[in-house]
């Protein structure tokens, strides 16, 4: 039970841990963190810190508590023992340590971190909760901690509150979301939730979330007109509402009514309010109605268009250059492939892509810059190589296409066709240096490769 615990605090826990995480490398205290103290005891706490160092935790332990036995109620100490025990997986000992220091110094927020994190390893669910309060006092951002153990505790109703307010004051995400559909899931109590949301929405129906959780309710069990009816009813009260449309344009859409839907996914795609993830996902949604409806290819065009101006996010750029490039608008497609590979180095395929459409596009100087940042990240991908010597090859700089291209190839591993490619593409290089035997010695091994090859 105690590991399903601990795992059960993991998933539910380990994100929200991830996103706040608090960056803590190992430092020397100096000797005004730890006051006014003897040299003796300056010594063994030193000492202490150069044992951890190096993993001699039970050493390092012994020579904390010989500070101990010099001053009994210094903080510091008291904290570094936790560390150690908790180095040591000795969580009991870890926490009355972590305690004493808390008690000792009870605005310190590392020492709490350090608590909770122990908690978290332990599956003391109830002492987390408790922890996980006192460090909202000190940092509201802590709250998200507190859907998972709220979760872990079965407290239902205070995790939905803490994601409503969360989702109040800080906007909507995705980790909020997946706790919202887990904690629906584990209830399910549909009715009571239903009749709950309703009475709160009389209540107060300013609040968007209420609205939306409703929606989500309906739509999640079928009833796609009440969800519907919702959705109408939070524009209504609500007028100036871009919530209201991320679930308007799917249900305009599914009724066709195509002018309505095209409006809602503008104004989602100019909001503030709503994250990337969701606008992805209305941008998939609206590309796969123009593929059964290509009558409005003009439309998702001109949306598009603008995106680039709403909406400042690599994935977005490959995502509309993918479409592009679908249809054959490879003009378009390479526009938004170079705008999303300018932020987003890292990205091999989309860096592929791009560099494909601008040999195609005869943009040989783009390339070849291009192809010199993606080897600086790609050092060892040999298409890199081959497609800065075609783009060298092109502007006539033959030496250095040859030099890319006999690279490349050491770093080529069975791919026939690709060496064949890196040949024609020597032929060249060595054509242009006027190296008759080089252009002899690689024209017969891609002859021999093509007759393989076949």
């Amino acid at each position: 039970m105690q590991k399903l615990i601990y795992i059960l605090m993991l998933v539910l826990l380990g994100f929200s841990s991830k996103s706040q995480e608090v960056q803590r490398p190992f430092q020397e205290v100096n000797q005004d963190d730890l006051g006014n103290v003897s040299d003796e005891f300056q010594e063994n706490f030193f000492e202490a810190l150069k044992q951890k160092g190096i993993e001699n935790y039970e050493k390092a332990i012994t020579s904390l508590e010989k500070c101990l036995q010099i001053d009994a109620s210094n903080a510091v100490v008291y904290f570094e023992l936790g560390k150690n025990y908790q180095n040591l997986k000795k969580y009991d000992e870890a926490v009355q340590n972590f305690q004493k220091a808390h008690e000792l110094l009870p605005q310190k927020e590392s020492i709490l971190q350090y608590l909770l994190d122990t908690y978290k390893e332990t599956g003391n669910i109830s002492e987390g909760i408790s922890t996980v309060q006192k460090l909202t006092k000190l940092d509201p951002k802590y709250e998200q901690d507190l859907i998972g153990f709220y979760i872990l505790n079965e407290d239902y109703d205070k995790a939905l509150a803490v994601i409503d307010k969360l989702d109040e004051n800080l906007g909507v995400n995705a980790y909020r979301n997946a706790m919202r559909r887990q904690i629906y899931s584990r209830t399910n109590n549909t009715d009571a939730q239903i009749s709950n949301l309703e009475k709160s929405i009389g209540a107060n129906p300013e609040i968007e979330q209420n609205y939306l959780n409703l929606i989500y309710i309906y739509s999640e069990n079928g009833e796609e007109k009440e969800a519907f009816r919702i959705a109408e009813e939070l524009l209504e009260t609500n007028p100036g509402s871009s919530l209201a449309h991320l679930a308007l344009y799917k249900f305009y859409l599914d009724q066709s009514k195509t002018e309505k839907a095209i409006t809602s996914m503008k104004i989602v795609f100019q909001s503030e309010e709503i994250d990337a993830e969701s606008k992805f996902k209305v941008l998939n949604d609206f590309m796969n109605f123009v593929q059964k409806n290509p009558e409005y290819e003009k439309e998702l065009i001109d949306i598009t268009g603008k995106l680039s101006e709403w909406e400042n996010t690599p994935q977005l750029y490959e995502q509309l250059g993918d479409y592009h490039l679908s249809k054959n608008n490879f003009e378009d497609a390479l526009t938004f492939f170079e705008l999303g590979i300018a932020t987003d180095e890292d990205n091999f395929e989309l860096l592929k892509k791009t560099l494909l459409l601008q040999l195609k596009a005869g943009k040989y100087e783009s390339a070849s810059n291009l192809t010199k940042n993606g080897l600086e990240v790609f050092p060892s991908q040999p298409l890199l190589y081959l497609l800065q010597g075609v783009a060298l090859n092109n502007q006539d700089n033959y030496a250095a296409a040859a030099e890319s291209l006999e690279e490349g190839l050491d770093y080529l591993i069975e791919d026939e066709k690709m060496e064949m490619d890196f040949y024609t593409e020597l032929m060249k290089a060595y054509l242009g240096l006027n190296n008759a035997e080089k252009v002899n010695d690689f024209k017969t091994r891609a002859a021999a490769l093509k007759k393989l090859i076949n």
